[in-house]
């Protein structure tokens, strides 16, 4: 019977991920942007040895030309594993997925890395569905061999580059009463504008990121102005305590929700291979909604003003507040005068 099921990280641990590994027969196919924990390399490498197809495809450096997955892929081959760089029709394959015996696949937000098995609250759905087994293995096959991949209009799943910006905006837009939304980057201006449209129906939106600091510098003002966009319609924008957020997830209402790959940036939509899926399933929306209660409450506001990003931002990044013409010497100097 086909099914779907949750992972929250770091709640669920590795082990569910390690047991699909350590139980495949046939075949694994296996799409990463970074894959470095040695348990998983182990476990795939043991597949490797007693028989099982294993195909490994690895993003191979991030924009910055940082390679994260060298040492990874020596060990791979070393175990004569096939292992292919991904597909250079895209700036970056962001995509996480992993598929098992062409029977059950992995959709995820986490790369193979232990802090994000350990430390990032992540997620992935693991799912038996005939039809969406076959799409990302039709996605993946496609990417392995340089060839177009078009799932059409009728595309089970969520795919960056092609339906990702539309599925997102839809879900935004049909919601009634709430949304939960958490991603690391706000960016994109018409899922920018979607969630400010929602919060303007009525719609309570709560919105998670991470702090400024944690973005790029090159990405800084198209970041921080998202966050203060939806700040100055009323959006509440919190900050995850203890964990931190690596997780791709929104919740519509408390029963539709969308879990994956994707950055809510323009570059995840238009030049990335990225991967999400679509869910409603009652018991992983109930534990979503669950997880995204707890989170808010074990949370803080995000201090969008100038004189908080200038406090965030100052002394991590030099020069920060000058590129996003923060007001903090002005407001003290005219404080200082009417002293």
């Amino acid at each position: 019977m086909s099914n779907r099921s949750l992972l929250v990280l770091p709640d669920d641990s590795g082990k569910p991920i390690l047991d699909a590994i350590n139980a495949a027969t046939k075949n694994l196919r296996i799409k990463m942007f970074i894959f470095s924990d040695p348990d998983l390399i182990a476990a795939v490498i043991a597949a490797q040895k007693r028989g099982v197809k294993v195909q490994v495809m690895l993003n191979p450096a991030r924009r910055d030309g940082e390679e994260e997955n060298v040492a990874t892929r020596a060990a791979l081959e070393g175990a004569d594993i096939e292992v292919k760089d991904s597909n250079p029709e895209f700036g970056i394959t962001h995509e996480k997925s992993m598929v098992v015996d062409d029977e059950t696949a992995f959709v995820k937000s986490l790369n193979w890395a232990t802090k994000n098995l350990t430390l990032t609250r992540d997620y992935a759905i693991v799912t038996s569905h005939k039809h969406e087994v076959d799409e990302i293995i039709a996605g993946f096959e496609a990417d392995w061999n340089r060839k177009d991949f078009d799932p059409g209009e009728n595309a089970h799943l969520i795919w960056c580059r092609g339906n990702g910006r539309q599925r997102i905006a839809r879900l935004i837009d049909g919601a009634k009463h709430t949304l939960f939304v958490q991603n690391e980057r706000y960016q994109d201006a018409v899922i920018i504008e979607r969630l400010v449209r929602a919060a303007m129906r009525g719609v309570k939106v709560h919105v998670m990121a991470i702090p400024p600091h944690s973005l790029k510098k090159e990405k800084l003002v198209e970041g921080v102005g998202g966050l203060r966009i939806m700040d100055d319609v009323g959006i509440k924008i919190n900050k995850l305590k203890n964990l931190k957020l690596h997780g791709k997830m929104i919740l519509a209402d408390g029963c539709r929700a969308i879990i994956g790959s994707i950055n809510l940036a323009p570059g995840s939509f238009d030049d990335r291979r990225e991967l999400a899926i679509e869910v409603h399933d009652d018991e992983i929306v109930e534990r979503l909604h669950q997880v995204a209660k707890h989170d808010w409450e074990n949370s803080h506001p995000l201090d969008l003003s100038d004189e908080g990003l200038f406090a965030d931002l100052e002394d991590r990044k030099e020069g920060s507040s000058e590129k996003l013409v923060l007001n903090v010497h002005e407001n003290h100097d005219n404080e200082d005068k009417k002293a």
